[in-house]
């Protein structure tokens, strides 16, 4: 039985009033729904003030992204070394704002990969089609050869140690939602996928969906077979609606 992971991704948003306010919020949703993980990802600044605040609570804490170097001349930059350090168990690696945005290929993404685990972290592995790859039909490709590159660099066993967020790129931040039936058949072919290489890796890795999940239809996402939970972007930001989103992968 996989455990339910609901992790808030904050991108570039926080203060120190909001990260207090915010993590003071999640400590009863945490504790209320104990059968699920509930994680954060603050910006890089706010980390060290998320250590000391989820200090006594069950809330584990990552890195929205990690560089492929762990010191010396890269400025700008987060360490897995550093995050390590800081407490991080977690760290996103290819957001699809990092592959976008950044230009981030596939290859750089499974670096990334490789080094988080090296250093300790879990890596979160962000996997997704745009718009126009959905429409051409070409999601299932398209997971596949994101996946691909990671196995090809560290390995089908490593993800042992991963999560796998799929985040229809269509789907984040623009209020549209995968439906539960879409994010399923997505979810249980990238299952099957991983089965056909390993069926004791597919069977343990949880797989969240991304894409517009809040409170009013995280219980329905959540209750699919191969849905173990959801990486939350604007519901993550206000303690009631990801509370909400909390207990609806208890549900």
């Amino acid at each position: 039985m996989r455990q339910a992971l609901v992790m808030g991704n904050w991108k570039l948003n926080a203060t120190k009033a909001s990260v207090e306010a915010l993590i003071n919020g999640l400590v009863d949703a945490a504790k209320d729904n104990a059968t699920v993980e509930v994680a954060v990802c603050p910006p890089a600044v706010f980390i060290p003030q998320v250590e000391a605040l989820t200090a006594d609570t069950a809330i584990t804490y990552g890195a929205q992204d990690c560089d492929v170097n762990t010191s010396g001349a890269f400025t700008g930059e987060n360490s897995a070394v550093m995050l390590k350090e800081f407490g991080c168990k977690y760290t996103l690696v290819g957001h699809s704002e990092r592959r976008v945005i950044h230009g981030e290929s596939s290859e750089v993404v499974a670096d990334k990969f490789a080094v988080a685990q090296e250093n300790g972290l879990v890596p979160v592995l962000c996997i997704g089609e745009t718009l126009e790859q959905f429409e051409a039909g070409e999601t299932k490709a398209v997971v596949e050869a994101q996946l691909q590159a990671v196995v090809t660099k560290s390995g089908i066993t490593s993800l042992n140690n991963a999560v796998i967020a799929y985040e229809p790129v269509w789907a984040i931040g623009t209020g549209k939602t995968a439906t539960p039936e879409i994010a399923q058949e997505i979810h249980a072919h990238i299952r099957s996928w991983l089965a056909e290489q390993d069926a004791a890796v597919a069977n343990k890795v949880q797989i969240l969906y991304g894409g517009s999940v809040k409170g009013a239809n995280s219980a329905e996402l959540f209750g699919q077979a191969d849905i173990d939970g959801g990486l939350v972007g604007g519901a993550s930001l206000d303690a009631v609606e990801f509370s909400k989103v909390i207990a609806g992968a208890s549900a």
